[in-house]
């Protein structure tokens, strides 16, 4: 079942985070499309995968977004002015329809990691 899908855990705190809004969007050459948006619940994850299968191209460049900056905002974390991280944006590219894109992100006020998941 090919889907891409993510998940968000907040290692400041060592927890789901919860409340983080996220956009999919389809890159083709210079261009940006949205295909999607969620905002994660308690678990730190969408509800629903971000694009399932029937919707999956063979192949292409896609980019997601995480408001970061809101999300330690809303939470009263101290950050600078600007937020070192206000908008994380992750591009990966999908190889097939096939494929299962899990893409979760590790995130702190300052830095991020991110891989492809199961």
């Amino acid at each position: 079942m090919g889907q891409i899908s993510t998940h968000i855990l907040d290692l400041s705190r060592g927890a789901p985070a919860a409340g983080v809004e996220v956009e999919l969007y389809r890159v083709t050459g210079s261009e940006r499309h949205l295909v999607s948006s969620a905002v994660t619940n308690a678990d730190g994850r969408t509800a629903e995968p971000l694009l399932r299968e029937s919707a999956l191209p063979d192949g292409g460049t896609f980019e997601l977004v995480f408001h970061a900056g809101p999300y330690f905002h809303s939470l009263g974390v101290p950050t600078t002015d600007p937020p070192f991280l206000d908008r994380v944006v992750i591009r990966f590219g999908v190889a097939g329809k096939a494929g299962n894109y899990h893409v979760p992100l590790l995130l702190s006020p300052y830095g991020y990691s991110t891989y492809r998941g199961s």
